[in-house]
């Protein structure tokens, strides 16, 4: 059927109307009148002013970046309203909750990160992947950010959100710059980044080194202390320091010609530390690498004939997780039912893929006050490798039987086969001015995948721009997340794949006011509730077969507000923040989701204190975080966290210096491990007071 929708879009893009395209310069120039430099493309994938974008969005500037003094992304993001950024005890991965969403899990499928507009999402998992631990922030040139569904545009995993990295042009970062960061934990980055012009070619390039023995908080007790107290022994490391070092490389070259735009990037990460643990238990020396290599080609003309624009892209991405000396599991002297694990348990779960994405679109202007976008695409997802190598085989119960040395099982007992998927997508959108001042935006897409199916998901946006400086919206959106070839096909009598997964669905209805309540001051309220239905989640396999297997088996549901303000108090003062709340239950035990703060407070300050000086401050409070269901421990504690970044402001070419201090007042914060918490009892310590100093030199 699809290929029947596919041919019917071409017909429709070869037949032609006419009239002239609406130009949006007077839109912008009346929004930088009043004070808003902010736009947007991923919204209706035209560039807009944010407050009029059909979509509850943020974005986030490179000289933000720099004023927050932030070393990685994750701090960048906790600074977006309705987002806040925890931990998974697994790599102490960062998992990006959006209005409660995203928690209680080791991976987070449920937000799609895009770079320069293409998905970085890795199949075995459905996320981001490790490539992503300590990432650079030289090279961003902005963030975009949509809170609520994106499927409408974006296809899969746009289910609570959608990041797009934006990185630099040659534009962004004309002439050369060189740094330097060191910081706590024994961190450093090194980078250097140019951008110019050969001939008729813009060219920008960028390689960035660092590492980091990661910070070194202590687990108290881990899922080894609770096999000790079974079997009489005495292997657990814990209380212990978690892993949470990485080796990093990161390069990129981007390179434009008239319409055609040519990118590659290429990021690993190596000696990458476990967190608390593969199993939730701390083990000497295990280590993982991972290794991300991209690239797109792209051609875009928005003039290509009168009314019509066009464009197309095809990218490619490989990425490999791969354990060079194993991963120990369980430490040296572990006793289980089967038996004794003299060198402890031992496993190398091994994986490859590679991605091939090909996509067109095309733009139509020339029906009075409508604005038509029709795309279409195919995505190619191999995990095409997986090798397992390891010292046990699970019997039916899922408990490690030892078998003696490490040797390879990938033909005996493999934790995955390698799979394979390929999803083709056609879409629709159309904005329009139904009357003055009004904007309707339209859209559906219907993605068509070779291993569940096919699955559809509308957009529907009105926008009324009630005056010169007030906005208003009303926002209906579907979005999915496809099931991962984990959930689908994960071979793990403990939590078994379900080749027969539908995919998650969510349904969210949103309202908008933006007012400019002066030139210097503006004011934005949000509010949303949404439904989630076909939640993926472990469900325990009737008696007498023992473990679990992914079902599909919950509904969530969630409703809350954000209010976001800034004022600039004097030609050297801003201020800027926000508080968002949410609460989200899950329906079938009528208790609190969990993990997700229902109060979330971030305030920050800027200010020239001084011809070439600034100091930036940032004050973060997250509240009220529940515990999951079956989880009777106490609450989560809240905490308040205060950074200060004191910084030069470079006129022109030479050095430029910063210092910070992340967590000022060196507060305990902590964020929630799994319920029911057996395996872990304490939470996630995070990092204490830490200290950055940073140096760059431009030419």
């Amino acid at each position: 059927m699809l290929k029947l929708h596919v041919t019917a879009a071409a017909v429709a893009l070869a037949w032609a109307g006419h009239s002239v395209a609406q130009s949006t310069l007077d839109e912008e120039d009346l929004a930088l009148a009043y004070g808003s430099k902010d736009f947007i493309s991923i919204a209706t994938g035209n560039r807009q002013p944010v407050h009029k974008a059909p979509s509850v969005a943020t974005v986030i500037m490179a000289e933000d970046i720099a004023a927050m003094g932030a070393v990685d992304m994750d701090e960048v993001l906790e600074a977006v309203p309705g987002m806040h950024v925890s931990r998974a005890s697994l790599r102490y991965a960062s998992t990006y909750m959006i209005r409660g969403i995203g928690g209680g899990g080791q991976a987070n499928p449920q937000v799609l990160l895009l770079q320069d507009g293409i998905p970085m999402t890795t199949t075995f998992n459905g996320d981001k992947g490790s490539a992503w631990r300590g990432t650079s922030i030289e090279n961003i040139a902005r963030i975009e950010i949509i809170r609520g569904p994106g499927s409408a545009l974006y296809g899969a995993d746009a289910y609570a959100g959608v990041i797009n990295i934006i990185t630099k042009t040659a534009q962004d970062a004309p002439g050369t710059e060189v740094g330097l960061r060191r910081g706590s934990f024994n961190t450093w980055d090194g980078w250097i980044q140019h951008g110019s012009t050969a001939g008729p070619v813009d060219v920008a390039a960028y390689l960035r080194l660092g590492r980091s023995d990661g910070f070194k908080e202590t687990i108290a007790a881990d899922a080894q202390t609770r096999n000790d107290r079974l079997f009489g022994t005495n292997a657990s490391l814990a209380p212990g320091p978690i892993n949470a070092g990485y080796d990093a490389i990161d390069g990129s070259l981007n390179l434009a010609y008239e319409k055609w735009r040519l990118r590659g990037g290429y990021k690993l990460r190596d000696h990458l530390g476990y967190g608390a643990g593969i199993s939730s238990a701390l083990v000497p020396g295990s280590e993982g690498k991972s290794e991300l290599i991209n690239s797109d080609l792209s051609w875009a003309n928005p003039q290509f004939a009168r009314d019509w624009g066009t464009g197309f892209s095809a990218s490619y991405l490989q990425y490999s997780l791969t354990y060079p000396n194993n991963l120990m599991l369980l430490p040296p002297g572990t006793q289980l039912a089967t038996g004794l694990f003299p060198q402890g348990v031992i496993g190398g779960p091994n994986q490859w893929e590679r991605q091939f994405r090909i996509s067109a679109f095309a733009t139509y202007s020339g029906f009075a006050d409508h604005n038509v976008r029709i795309g279409l695409g195919h995505d190619d997802l191999n995990l095409y490798k997986t090798k397992t190598y390891k010292n046990y085989l699970l019997n039916a119960a899922g408990t490690p039987v030892p078998t003696g040395p490490v040797i390879d099982y990938s033909d005996i007992q493999p934790f995955i086969q390698p799979q394979r998927r390929k999803v083709a997508y056609i879409y629709a959108q159309d904005e329009w001015k139904f009357a003055r001042d009004w904007t309707l935006t339209a859209g559906l897409r219907h993605d068509d995948y070779s291993d569940f199916g096919a699955t559809t998901n509308p957009r529907l946006a009105v926008v009324w721009e009630a005056a010169y400086n007030l906005t208003a919206k009303v926002l209906y959106g579907g979005a999915f997340r496809a099931p991962s070839f984990n959930e689908q096909y994960g071979i793990n009598p403990v939590n078994n794949g379900n080749p027969s997964l539908q995919p998650e669905r969510i349904r969210t209805l949103e309202g908008a006011l933006s007012w400019q309540v002066r030139k210097d001051a503006q004011v934005t309220l949000s509010v949303f509730r949404y439904t989630m239905s076909n939640i993926i989640r472990p469900v325990a396999n009737p008696a007498p077969t023992p473990g679990s297997t992914y079902q599909n088996a919950g509904t969530q549901t969630g409703d809350g507000a954000e209010l976001e303000a800034s004022w600039d108090a004097t030609r050297t003062l801003r201020l800027s923040g926000y508080y968002a709340y949410q609460r989200s239950v899950d329906e079938s035990t009528g208790h609190d989701a969990g993990y997700a703060p229902r109060h979330h407070v971030y305030a920050r300050a800027d200010w020239r204190m001084a011809p070439g000086w600034q100091l930036h401050t940032q004050v973060n409070y997250v509240a009220d975080r529940k515990r999951a269901f079956g989880d009777n421990r106490p609450p989560v504690a809240d905490y308040t966290t205060l950074d200060l970044t004191l910084k030069t402001d470079r006129t022109r070419d030479g050095w430029d210096f910063a210092a910070s201090i992340r967590n000022f007042f060196d507060a305990s914060v902590k964020e929630p491990t799994l319920a029911p918490g057996t395996a872990l009892p304490d939470d996630l310590p995070m990092p204490g007071r830490s200290f950055w100093l940073q140096a760059r030199y431009s030419l």
